[in-house]
């Protein structure tokens, strides 16, 4: 303890200075962000040049499948009024038929058509001083508020230019009243053909585009 040392000899020992790692490690990663922004520029470039391509389509409405989706479940509404509900037969509709016209018999002849075409017959007569001789057009369908989305446009199906109207009535059944415009039910080739469109809506079609994939 207390000595003194003497340092001998000709070369002395250099002392170096740290190596600053710190300033390599963000140099490294400026770097990698630099070329990782060039390269979303170079992309989005493309991609506006190319006219969006799968982007597009993935964000245009049309193509969503929200839309899709929507098209489908109204394509595949089955009856009337957009009720969604399949429309019945007509072996499930009672129909009672009034002559409103001044002819006779034409309440009867229709029933028996109506009838062989599958439809049940109600009641057979004359129509009410309420609606007798007041029918101008080809007829009127009259039922309870749900058979408009049901019934009556089953039985439309049959006669051509007929009027559906709803009324207090608490049954099932419908009334078909003869207007004075009204010479015949419909072709019957012509009335399966509107029953089955009906019962069988066309599909919606798809959306179609460019930019739909």
């Amino acid at each position: 303890m207390g000595r003194r040392y003497r340092i001998t000899g000709s070369k002395y020992p250099r002392m170096r200075r740290p190596r600053r790692r710190g300033r390599w490690t963000l140099a490294a990663i400026a770097s990698a962000a630099a070329l990782g922004m060039v390269g979303w520029g170079t992309l989005q470039l493309i991609d506006v040049f190319s006219g969006g391509g799968d982007t597009a389509a993935a964000t245009s409405p049309a193509c969503s499948p929200s839309a899709s989706a929507s098209a489908s479940a109204g394509g595949g509404k089955t009856g009337s009024g957009g009720s969604g509900a399949k429309p019945p037969a007509p072996g499930k509709i009672t129909v009672n038929v009034f002559n409103a016209t001044p002819r006779s018999g034409l309440a009867k002849d229709t029933a028996d058509e109506l009838k062989k075409r599958g439809f049940k017959i109600g009641e057979v007569g004359n129509a009410t001083k309420e609606y007798d001789k007041k029918v101008r057009g080809t007829g009127l369908l009259l039922g309870r508020t749900t058979a408009l989305d049901t019934s009556l446009p089953v039985l439309a199906t049959q006669l051509g230019g007929a009027e559906k109207r709803a009324d207090a009535r608490k049954d099932a059944k419908v009334d078909l009243i003869l207007g004075t415009a009204f010479k015949k039910l419909a072709p019957k080739a012509t009335a399966t053909r509107a029953l089955d469109r009906l019962s069988h809506p066309s599909p919606a079609p798809k959306p179609s585009g460019s930019n739909c994939r």
